[in-house]
């Protein structure tokens, strides 16, 4: 019974955050919050929302380890649909076929994000301010600066066509998907907390792995749309910056557990899901940076086979 209400919940996670996104690029286009600042918030917001409730609903059920390994899992999943998808469409050349220059400042923010994060975890106890580490604090300042400069340089993506609403069809919409997307994330974490319990699986697997990967498969479906439309940049941008705002969200989370920095309270396993978020970002780096020279197919898509299998390997570990 439990195993079934998390195959459900997940499922109608995955749909009601889609419709989020669709609904909320309508609303973007169509209402007064267009302007760039507000319709980006708007949709990452949206898209985000899944990791959002679940993250929230773990800190209210004690469950630190839910809420922090759905964080990082997400970020790990997502640069892993970056690897599979270069794969599959390797004859494409994604990172060739994308600026370095536009994608390398997000890259090595979220890289420098995760450095923090694994001090935090490393250190035995961690400067604090009203029970939030001050971990959270420096990001939050980092990620700010981050978005102001990079608002002020008044560049726009292309979009990708999505299905046409009417404005009041939009909103209607958004709202009834939010709130689905609200409690099937509840009852995400809630059943993934059992989950855990019953099967004697571990937390921080099950948020890690589990939750994070089905809060994760709207950005598939939206990575798979961008690269129909050849949409490249917009498919590997959108996922490092879909990372940027998770850890935002973690930070979030921070502030609703307040008992102690949640850094402080989650397992010593978490660690394997960080490192790996920092070796998959460097190899992202990697393969965006790396002379255009005329390899074959199998050997550009090495670095990113090699991003597959060692995900697949840190799975079974936390496993």
């Amino acid at each position: 019974m439990i195993i079934l209400s998390f195959s459900i919940s997940a499922i109608v996670v995955i749909i009601g955050a889609i419709y989020l996104n669709q609904f909320g690029d309508v609303i973007s286009k169509k209402t007064s919050l267009s302007g760039a600042a507000v319709g980006t918030f708007l949709i990452a917001g949206a898209t985000s929302l899944p990791e959002v409730t679940t993250s929230i609903t773990a800190v209210y059920i004690d469950n630190a380890d839910i809420a922090v390994g759905n964080m990082l899992g997400s970020n790990v999943f997502n640069l892993l649909i970056i690897a599979v998808m270069d794969v599959l469409y390797r004859k494409q050349r994604l990172f060739q076929a994308v600026s370095a220059r536009a994608n390398i400042p997000t890259a090595s923010i979220g890289l420098l994000f995760m450095i923090t994060l694994i001090v935090a975890l490393f250190r035995p106890g961690t400067i604090e301010l009203f029970n939030i580490g001050i971990e959270m604090l420096v990001i939050f300042v980092l990620y700010f600066l981050y978005v102001f400069f990079t608002s002020s340089s008044g560049e726009q993506e292309e979009d990708v066509p999505e299905k046409d609403y009417s404005k009041r069809s939009a909103v209607v919409g958004f709202i009834i998907a939010a709130v689905v997307v609200f409690i099937s994330g509840s009852v995400l974490s809630i059943s993934g907390d059992r989950l855990a319990q019953v099967t004697g699986m571990n937390a921080s697997f099950v948020g890690s792995i589990l939750i994070a990967a089905a809060t994760s498969l709207p950005e598939l479906v939206a990575v798979l749309a961008a690269i129909r439309y050849s949409n490249y940049s917009i498919a590997i941008g959108s996922i490092l910056g879909s990372n940027l705002f998770n850890i935002q969200i973690l930070a979030l989370t921070d502030v609703f557990y307040r008992k102690e920095p949640i850094l402080k309270a989650v397992a010593t396993s978490n660690l394997y899901t960080a490192c790996l978020g920092i070796f998959m970002t460097l190899v992202v780096m990697y393969s965006l940076l790396r002379a255009n020279k005329n390899q074959n197919t199998l050997v550009y898509a090495t670095p990113s086979i090699i991003m597959v299998v060692v995900y697949l390997v840190v799975s079974y570990m936390l496993f």
